[in-house]
């Protein structure tokens, strides 16, 4: 199933609704849908501007900053996204600081060398799950598979693929994306090329019980002040 958005936004009113229209339940206290693979085409418009979802946008930079410091800390994080301190064992240490993962073997600056040097390569990605490393799992899964990039045919712009394993729509995707997109952005700049589209894939796409009616109680509320 692919489908093709115009931005951010658009992906995530209409994923809500499939998911809470079509999704199934399942026995972990969410709805989902499996397989599901979209192209948003201007992924630089990367701002959730859905009212009812309240988007941090501060947040989701502070995200991206943390990723790109590489530090597998939590310390910070963790006081504006308590969920991070589930993920650790007691030591502040995850898996899932995606820039301590891109960086390791000098996975993302290999991918730009093989861009620059050959625009038709096919192996520029990196990997961020590794099932060598399941071990090393007990606390932290990370959700993304793997990331790469492609410049299409004829165009010269930079496309991006990321994988993903499971992905919650309502916080996981809309910041998930914000970083990854950015980061695109971030590649297209030192190649010296526009941004291409941005391809999301999602093995299990859900929504937790929790966020069922957070469309509903959000007008609920507002009618009521």
């Amino acid at each position: 199933m692919n489908i093709e958005y115009t931005n951010a936004t658009e992906a995530f009113e209409s994923l809500y609704s499939l998911i809470m229209g079509m999704g199934a339940q399942t026995n972990v206290g969410t709805k989902a849908l499996y397989n599901i693979g979209f192209y948003l085409l201007h992924p630089e418009q990367r701002i959730i501007t859905t009212e009812w979802r309240k988007f941090s946008q501060k947040y989701a930079e502070r995200e991206f900053d943390w990723y790109v410091s590489g530090n597998r800390s939590v310390a910070e994080i963790k006081k504006y996204a308590p969920l991070w301190d589930k993920m650790h064992g007691g030591d502040n240490i995850v898996n899932s600081n995606y820039g301590w993962q891109w960086a390791r073997n000098d996975q993302l600056d290999k991918c730009v060398e093989q861009l620059r040097h050959d625009k038709n390569t096919r192996q520029a990605w990196f990997t961020i799950f590794d099932g060598k490393e399941k071990d090393d799992y007990k606390y932290d899964t990370p959700c993304t598979l793997s990331v790469g990039f492609d410049i299409k045919p004829n165009i010269g712009a930079l496309d991006m693929s990321v994988i993903m394993r499971s992905n919650d729509l309502i916080y996981g995707f809309c910041n998930d994306q914000y970083c990854w997109t950015t980061l695109q952005q971030l590649v297209a700049d030192e190649l010296g090329l526009p941004v291409g589209t941005y391809y999301h894939f999602a093995h299990d796409l859900h929504i937790y019980e929790k966020h069922f009616n957070m469309k509903e109680k959000f007008y609920e509320h507002e009618k009521n002040t």
